[in-house]
């Protein structure tokens, strides 16, 4: 389970609306009928219009400054294991992000707890997902594309009499250079913009900043964990737990489906593992057998070959989980849903 929590994009190029982002999601409708489209959602209602998400976010907004984001993106993006487990059902999701709502409010460090009544948000589903720039397999795919691209420039110059070459050379050239590039789908190279394989559902969710009632701020990108401050003579709290909400967003799923959450799928496994690669590995060796061979079955999915516990685990360390540990920080940043 990867999950992200983003404000919303604010200058000059962006617009103040939630209009835009909205259409984004709108993406995978576009082509379709009425009674197979993904409508958006909240804690009570299904089937809420974009139009009805627009004006409702946009209207709850009072006293924020122009440059004060006006709501929140989060993208929960389980792995194909756990969407597995729940045969990728849409009405699953469904539920899991009610039940994830309620602890996205508890995670507000306030006087008075939070509920998920005065959360504002409105959640859709989408089915696909697409390669970005900064993928393992289109960072590695790069070269080849840049040599095609150059011999197609080229071959555009020679039909154009701006040069001299052999064009069926260079188309040889081309198609070797396709068949050498080391990730490919049905045959394509994989590229920025290319539909990944297998089930790829996740869930996007727009949350205001403010409360339902437009009353007071609710902010999960608050650079304050959880503290107190004195204002006027008394404590207050304030702050959001990011990692409280992560934890329970996994035992949310896990109580929900019954589902058996290995070690390395846990989100304090990957924090581990960024933070002291030597003591996730350490952790990881001591696991049971069976619950060991399914994490590194599971890890040998990221493209990372696992070796023999060594006895130097400060040798282990800067030989292995270097590149593991980096691919690791890619996928919590982009919200993969690679394992």
């Amino acid at each position: 389970m990867y999950i992200t929590i983003t404000a919303q994009k604010l200058g000059q190029s962006y617009s103040n609306s939630a209009t835009d982002y909205v259409n984004y999601l709108e993406k995978e409708n576009e082509g379709l009928e009425q009674n197979e489209q993904e409508y958006f959602f909240n804690q009570t209602e299904d089937e809420i219009s974009p139009n009805d998400v627009i004006k409702e976010i946009d209207a709850n907004t009072a006293k924020l400054k122009k440059t004060e984001p006006k709501f929140y993106s989060v993208v929960v993006s389980p792995s194909q294991r756990e969407l597995k487990k729940i045969a990728d059902n849409p009405e699953a999701l469904k539920a899991y992000t009610r039940e994830l709502l309620k602890e996205y409010a508890k995670s507000f460090y306030r006087e008075i707890p939070v509920t998920v009544d005065q959360i504002k948000y409105y959640a859709k589903i989408e089915h696909e997902r697409t390669y970005r720039g900064f993928e393992k397999q289109v960072l590695e795919n790069a070269p080849y594309r840049r040599e095609i691209a150059k011999l197609q420039n080229d071959i555009r110059k020679v039909d154009r009499g701006e040069m001299e070459g052999d064009i069926k050379k260079m188309q040889q050239q081309i198609e070797k250079l396709k068949e050498a590039a080391p990730h490919k789908i049905n045959g394509e190279m994989i590229v920025a913009g290319m539909k990944k394989k297998g089930i790829q559902s996740h869930i996007h969710i727009i949350v205001s900043r403010k409360d339902v009632t437009n009353t007071f701020s609710l902010s999960p990108g608050s650079k304050y964990k959880t503290s107190e401050v004195e204002m006027h003579g008394k404590n207050v709290k304030r702050g959001f737990n990011r990692d409280q909400f992560f934890e329970k967003s996994e035992k949310v799923f896990d109580k929900l489906f019954d589902y058996n959450r290995n070690f390395v799928e846990t989100y304090s496994a990957k924090k581990t593992l960024v933070k002291n690669p030597v003591l996730f590995r350490v952790l990881l060796g001591n696991l049971p057998t069976s619950e060991k061979a399914l994490a590194l079955k599971l890890l040998s999915k990221t493209g990372m070959r696992i070796p023999s516990i060594p006895t130097n685990q400060v040798q282990l360390a800067l030989k292995v989980f270097h590149r593991l540990r980096k691919g690791m920080q890619r996928a919590m940043e982009a919200g993969s849903i690679g394992i």
